[in-house]
């Protein structure tokens, strides 16, 4: 079975979510803070099994640019500075199809950790990653997470 490829791809900055459209009229919806613990980068994951880094203070990362990759991908660039995710339709279609189970088991990797979502990284200001202060409330809309 081939993976559907978005009809359409929307970047909703106030409810901090990347919206999917599909020719058969499924949307997924994928919070900024889910694609970016879930980038698929060297970085994040790894080079092999094992090797993942947890990504914390995340919760108020925003999408500032979105490129595609040839026909089979994009490449968001985040608030964070990050940006050497490439996200494939396959890869995309499953973190959107698997979502609540891939967001869970992120959970249950702070908790085993002993780390809180919203802890900041070495090096992150503040705790999130365009230097918000205070609350993760990230204004008005929230972050749209879970």
């Amino acid at each position: 079975m081939t993976t559907p490829i978005p009809q359409s791809i929307d970047v909703l900055l106030e409810s901090r979510v990347l919206e999917l459209g599909y020719a058969d009229g499924t949307v997924l919806a994928l919070p900024f803070e889910f694609l970016r613990v879930y980038s698929p980068s060297a970085e994040v994951m790894g080079h092999g099994p094992g090797q993942e880094t947890l990504q914390t203070g995340k919760r108020c990362v925003e999408i500032v640019d979105l490129q595609t990759v040839g026909h089979y991908a994009i490449q968001p660039s985040f608030s964070d500075g990050h940006q050497s995710g490439i996200f494939t339709w396959d890869y995309l279609y499953r973190l959107g199809t698997q979502k609540d189970a891939l967001w869970q088991e992120y959970l249950d990797r702070l908790a085993a950790a002993g780390k809180d979502r919203d802890q900041p990284m070495p090096g992150q200001k503040n705790g999130h990653p365009n230097g918000h202060t205070g609350s993760h409330s990230c204004g008005s809309g929230g972050c749209g997470g879970h």
